[in-house]
């Protein structure tokens, strides 16, 4: 009797999607901001979609970084005046940490985020 090993691999466009989505539900996240790397990397994956003509989901603002079974997610926002920045920045770790983890079983390792901006007058 022989058993076949399976292996399920989740793509990071798959993975950042998951997390922009988590960290977009956050409340005092106004928006994702894709970064020079970002818009780089949008570019790409714009050029493969028309080549494929298959669309990813939305995941601008977020960079995924794997080494092995480790998994680092980099997310990138400006959020509304009003909110305290750290309370906010916590809450979007927990939240990408805890909806990548139950939607597609990859555990998180780390997840990095970084307040590009405050705009005043939302909130």
């Amino acid at each position: 009797m022989s058993t076949t090993a399976t292996e399920t691999v989740v793509a990071d466009a798959v993975i950042a999607g998951v997390a922009a989505r988590a960290a977009a539900t956050v409340p005092g996240v106004l928006r994702l901001e894709p970064g020079v790397l970002g818009l780089v990397g949008q570019l790409a994956r714009s050029g493969l979609q028309l080549l494929t003509r298959q669309e990813s989901a939305p995941s601008g603002g977020v960079r995924i970084r794997r080494a092995g079974e480790w998994l680092k997610i980099h997310v990138d926002l400006t959020i509304a005046a009003g909110g305290h920045v750290g309370e906010v920045a916590r809450t979007v770790q927990r939240e990408i940490a805890r909806v990548v983890t139950e939607q597609t079983g990859v555990a998180v390792d780390e997840v990095t985020v970084c307040v590009l901006d405050i705009e005043p007058g939302r909130s």
